[in-house]
């Protein structure tokens, strides 16, 4: 047959069949998803920036462009929230991929004050001795060089600094917001790689202890790209259940409510094994990120080889995203799969309290012993997941914000301990701070005291939200293991505050560098939350009980 007649059968053929509809433009919410393009926006002016500013201008705007976008991004939610789209407007936008409600925009604008603090500890220049003559930050001069190379040496000599760093902070801060409002499986998924693509990064790139900086990152990035394969292995095995990636359309058909059925899936759709799997695929992933036992050997390896200025960012901010997107999923996607879910999960939450607490007590570095407690707040916060009320979210939601503070005040004094090899993160190095330094000592007790639960802090108030929720919803003997490991807590934190104020300073012990006023900030505005939680937390709970309604 020729090229002509077969061409003209085609034609016939296309002709004979029915008009084709028009394709309908996409309708996007521009102004409701404004803070995610902020900052994703400025991400990009950043990586311009590398490109076309000279080397000498670059550090200076970088931190101009992230700060200011951090601001108008978070600016936008609380004009978001002022507008009523946390209450009576809140609604699925971007065509369904993404919600905006109450938790949604609760969690990004605490993502959004976290991030605003985590650029403060990114560009400190202080507390490293100039380097031939340049003020020297916390990352390498030159991060694709080998570690104690001649190029490196030369780009130390030459006063190179790596400012990439900001417009990666910039899009890891994207992916977080989009995280906990996605609203379909393939947005989760694709908000996930980006914000972890860019901590894989972050952590690979210390000044010193450059090849621990690069050993926690690969092994971040090995462990991370499982979870991820599981997580997504898990969106297809929900979508062969419910032949949708929308979270409404699967919560119809575990409900059995689903009215319109594709003859093509309807073999498969209702298949139980199918969306037990699914779910425990897509939770095991959500769970990785939160650092829940036992998916939790990545955090303290990397949180203490990563530098101290990313572990603190991504100590708190990785887990408000995480936990707004697990809440996302159990509350909008499973609530029909209650009875499924919830055994499972307190397991979880039992062995992650304990876990994180026991093993904290054996650890000797700073940084290691700050990694295992966040293992055991992950525990803690998981009750308040379990308690499925209202309650059990607005809950999480202060939680999350007032734990995000005190991670990140906690990790910026860290910073500020150090030696002639750098930071001092070995604990004995901590003995008799409290006589030398008697201010940075106290702060740090505030945070120590915050961690573990102390009335008048933050922490106190979170936990007893947390866990009045729980037993409200009938967890009553995860209440009591809460207690007892917040317990065991108490020791290794109060341990070192005894180290700190009551033991002899060593006259060869490390010094405290004195920060500039963007670290002073971070740790000043740490404390004075954690103090104004604390000591008057009922404003802050209301707020956040009232963005817990999600959108269905």
């Amino acid at each position: 047959m020729s090229a002509s007649a077969v061409h003209s059968l085609w034609t016939t053929a296309a002709t004979a069949a029915e008009p084709i509809s028009k394709i309908d433009a996409p309708k996007i919410e521009y102004g409701q998803l404004s803070p995610v393009l902020i900052v994703l926006g400025a991400a990009v002016v950043g990586v311009l920036i590398e490109a076309f500013v000279p080397r000498k201008s670059r550090y200076y705007a970088q931190v101009f462009v992230a700060v200011v976008a951090l601001a108008a991004a978070f600016s936008a939610v609380v004009a978001l929230a002022a507008g009523g789209y946390g209450t009576t407007k809140a609604h699925i936008a971007a065509m369904g991929a993404v919600a905006v409600d109450g938790p949604a925009l609760f969690l990004q604008g605490t993502i959004l004050l976290a991030g605003i603090l985590g650029v403060f500890t990114f560009a400190e220049r202080r507390l490293d001795p100039e380097a031939h003559g340049n003020r020297v930050d916390a990352f390498a001069a030159q991060a694709a060089s080998v570690p104690g190379s001649d190029s490196e040496k030369a780009a130390v000599k030459a006063g190179f600094t790596t400012t990439e760093v900001f417009p990666l902070l910039l899009f890891a801060i994207g992916g977080m917001l989009v995280f906990p409002a996605a609203n379909d499986l393939l947005t989760l998924f694709v908000a996930l790689e980006v914000f972890s693509l860019p901590l894989y990064l972050l952590c690979a790139v210390a000044r010193r202890k450059r090849l621990m900086s690069q050993e926690a990152a690969v092994k971040y990035f090995l462990l991370g790209a499982f979870a991820s394969a599981f997580t997504l292995f898990g969106i297809a095995l929900l979508y062969g259940y419910a032949g949708s990636v929308s979270y409404a359309t699967i919560a119809h058909v575990v409900d059995g409510t689903v009215t319109n059925v594709d003859p093509a899936l309807a073999g498969t759709m209702g298949n139980d094994v199918l969306l037990l799997m699914g779910m425990a695929l897509v939770v095991m992933g959500l769970l990785f990120k939160v650092g829940a036992v036992p998916f939790h050997m990545w955090t303290p390896d990397v949180y203490q080889g990563a530098p101290t200025p990313v572990t603190g960012f991504m100590a708190a901010a990785t887990k408000v995203a995480a936990f707004g997107a697990l809440l996302r999923l159990l509350y909008v996607v499973l609530p029909g799969m209650r009875w499924d879910w919830r055994p499972v999960m307190w397991a979880v939450a039992i062995v992650t309290m304990l876990g994180g607490a026991i093993v904290a007590i054996t650890q000797t570095d700073i940084k290691r012993l700050l990694a295992y407690s966040s293992i055991a707040h992950a525990g803690f916060i998981l009750a308040g997941v379990i308690a499925t009320s209202p309650d059990g979210v607005s809950s999480v939601l202060f939680y999350l914000g007032a734990y995000s503070f005190v991670t990140i005040g906690a990790f910026a004094v860290v910073t500020l301990v150090r030696d002639a090899g750098g930071e001092a993160t070995h604990l004995s190095k901590w003995a008799g701070l409290g006589r030398r330094s008697p201010l940075v000592a106290a702060v740090f007790a505030v945070f120590l005291l915050a961690f573990a639960g102390i009335p008048l802090t933050s922490g106190f108030a979170g936990k007893f939200a947390v866990f009045k929720a729980a037993a409200e919803g009938g967890a009553g003997a995860l209440v009591v293991v809460g207690v007892i490991s917040s317990a065991i807590a108490a020791f290794f934190y109060i341990r070192v505050i005894v180290l700190m104020f009551f033991s002899e300073p060593k006259p060869e012990g490390p010094t405290v560098a004195v920060p500039s006023p963007l670290t002073t900030t971070a740790i000043a505005v740490g404390v004075a939350v954690t103090l104004v939680l604390g000591v008057a937390p009922q404003y802050f709970l209301n707020l956040a009980s009232q963005a817990g309604v999600f959108v269905r």
